[in-house]
């Protein structure tokens, strides 16, 4: 797929090796022709929960990039991110990048693990801060859910990693399978309270968890595999104690929409940030 100007546009699933599997993204290599309004038209025109782009290159596997849902311009994205180390790699060769993304420096890490691409971004700081009763409420209302069916073991809490999102833990898995919400409500009180994603959650055991992303913000009902979502999750989890501070946790996500991918998860003894990793592939 090309626009007028020539700029190819690829297309990458991140978080699986299987095109039909973890979450699709559009890349643009070199956007660097390609203004606002253009670069929002080619990503409403792929319809991916988001489309990266290069806008330019500031030192050796140093770039600038932006992303772009549907809707709305994000300030990070997680498996965007992926997709286009593992476009570069293949392109380039594994190595260290390094993107300049609006929410603050992205390194990432291209690694060849048995003839497949394993990429690993480090995120900005994080942070995790309560959540505002009345807007959970809200929340489970516009879910469908009640208070009843959350896990009390894992409370909600607002957690970003470069964008803001609002956890939610399921107390069982077919409550976290039957997701049926209310789009124009959820989407409105994301708006109001800045949420790039709500990330709904169930742990299955220990560092094991099966999670969710509507994002009707971005135009799109759920995203299939959100690495943003996961380095959140991350300093939630550290933050409430769930895992020790060295720990690796694998997260589930794109199954119930047929499109199961893996994300692993890291966190590391003094140092605040957490790495997310997963491998990618080329649609088509």
């Amino acid at each position: 797929m090309t626009v007028t100007s020539g700029t190819e546009i690829l297309r990458y699933t991140a978080f699986s090796t299987d095109p039909a599997g973890g979450n699709p993204a559009g890349v643009v290599l070199d956007a660097s022709a390609l203004d606002e309004r253009r670069m929002l038209a080619v990503a409403a025109e792929l319809g991916y929960s988001e489309t990266a782009f290069l806008t330019g290159r500031t030192g050796e596997g140093a770039y600038t990039i932006r992303y772009f849902s549907p809707k709305a311009e994000v300030p990070f994205c997680g498996h965007a991110t992926v997709a286009t180390a593992v476009a570069l790699a293949e392109r380039d060769g594994p190595g260290e990048l390094e993107f300049a993304t609006s929410a603050g420096a992205v390194p990432v890490s291209v690694v060849r693990e048995g003839g497949e691409l394993r990429a690993t971004l480090t995120s900005v700081e994080p942070y995790v801060a309560d959540a505002d009763p009345a807007d959970v409420a809200e929340a489970l209302a516009a879910l469908g859910w009640t208070a009843a069916e959350l896990d009390s073991a894992l409370p909600p809490r607002i957690a970003y990693a470069g964008a803001r999102h609002l956890v939610l833990a399921a107390a069982t898995r077919a409550r976290l399978a039957d997701l049926d919400y209310d789009f124009a409500r959820l989407e409105a009180l994301m708006q109001r309270t800045d949420l790039t994603t709500v990330q709904l959650v169930w742990r299955e055991a220990g560092r094991t968890f099966h999670v969710r992303d509507p994002f009707p913000v971005g135009g799109v009902v759920e995203d299939p595999a959100t690495g943003a979502a996961a380095a959140a999750f991350g300093a939630y989890a550290r933050d409430l104690g769930l895992v020790p501070p060295a720990a690796v946790l694998t997260l589930h996500q794109g199954a119930d929409m047929g499109r199961p991918g893996t994300l692993t998860v890291e966190l590391r003894p003094g140092d605040t940030r957490v790495r997310v990793s997963g491998t990618g592939a080329r649609i088509g």
